[in-house]
């Protein structure tokens, strides 16, 4: 029964996607704008979300923005329906005018890197639109082993691997997920990491993100600190109709030890490329998120550290 929900649902999607991803590109992109303005309004709760968390970021000096937190939010919204959109023209194979038209800088930091022989760690964030990140970097760059999360409707969930595929990348699925990422890295091959979401206490170290404490992802530290892979930060913004994928230089690491300390310390390194990314893209970044709902009050957290 549940596979015929989940087909059911996958066929309702396709009907309703399938109309955008007809459309001529800018079209799509105005489509996608105007369906972000009806989801500023018509999804409260997320929109509340994203507003008090821009608002409180700001109220901690971790950002400065030159408009209220409402239009910066509502361009927010605006951005993410232009994904969608584009996301849609490309997973039904009608995006590779998309694909062509990003600009990337700074390949030969990741060239650099790669010439180490110990594989690349890409590390990115949910900014832009990072699933064209992923694609573009693939089809103009090198193929990309990419740990995300399977989607819930399998159905759906082969879509989506199917048209990274078609680009050569490969979709490490969390479970499981060491083995694999080591075996790439060994074969010198690039794996790439988004680090900026809320993770439970077993996967993360306690830290500042935008000025108050959360878990923050240690996975990319540890792996990098066990196997030498220099760490690349790489982000994609939007650019008018088209994007810029900006690479930056390797982190720099301390690779003494791996203890608390210095999982702690590169991990709050790693955190800020996509700090810095938000400060200066802060309509781009996903703040309908609930990224600090780990820790209710920071404070009770550093006392009981410190005991």
């Amino acid at each position: 029964m549940k596979k015929v929900c989940w087909l059911v649902q996958f066929l309702l999607i396709v009907l309703v996607t399938l109309p955008i991803a007809l459309l001529p590109h800018r079209l799509a992109i105005k489509f996608g704008e105007y369906l972000g303005d009806i989801l500023y309004f018509c999804w409260g709760s997320r929109r509340k979300i994203a507003i008090e968390n821009l608002r409180a970021a700001v109220s901690r000096n971790a950002l400065t923005i030159s408009e209220t937190p409402e239009k910066v939010i509502r361009q927010n919204f605006r951005n993410l329906g232009k994904s969608f959109a584009e996301v849609v023209k490309i997973y039904f194979g009608l995006g590779d005018r998309i694909i062509r038209n990003v600009k990337i800088r700074g390949v030969e930091y990741f060239a650099r890197a790669s010439m180490k022989g110990k594989g690349v760690l890409l590390i990115t964030g949910h900014c832009g639109n990072w699933e064209l990140n992923a694609l573009a970097a693939a089809a103009n760059v090198t193929r990309l082993n990419i740990v995300a999360r399977p989607i819930d409707n399998p159905y759906l969930n082969g879509l989506v691997e199917r048209t990274r595929s078609k680009y050569s990348n490969k979709v490490i699925y969390k479970k499981g997920a060491l083995k694999k990422i080591l075996s790439a890295l060994s074969k010198n091959e690039t794996v790439a990491i988004l680090m900026d979401q809320s993770v439970v206490s077993a996967e993360g170290v306690v830290a500042d993100f935008l000025g108050k404490k959360d878990y923050t992802m240690k996975t990319p530290a540890v792996i990098a600190m066990k196997t030498g892979a220099p760490v690349v930060p790489a982000f994609i913004r939007r650019d008018g109709d088209s994007h810029i994928i900006e690479a930056g230089e390797e982190v720099d690491l301390d690779r003494s030890e791996v203890n608390e300390k210095t999982v702690y310390e590169n991990t709050v390194k790693l955190s800020r490329c996509v700090e810095e990314y938000i400060k200066h893209n802060p309509a781009e970044w996903l703040w309908i998120h609930r990224r600090w709902k780990r820790i209710k009050d920071s404070q009770q957290v550093i006392e009981k550290s410190e005991q």
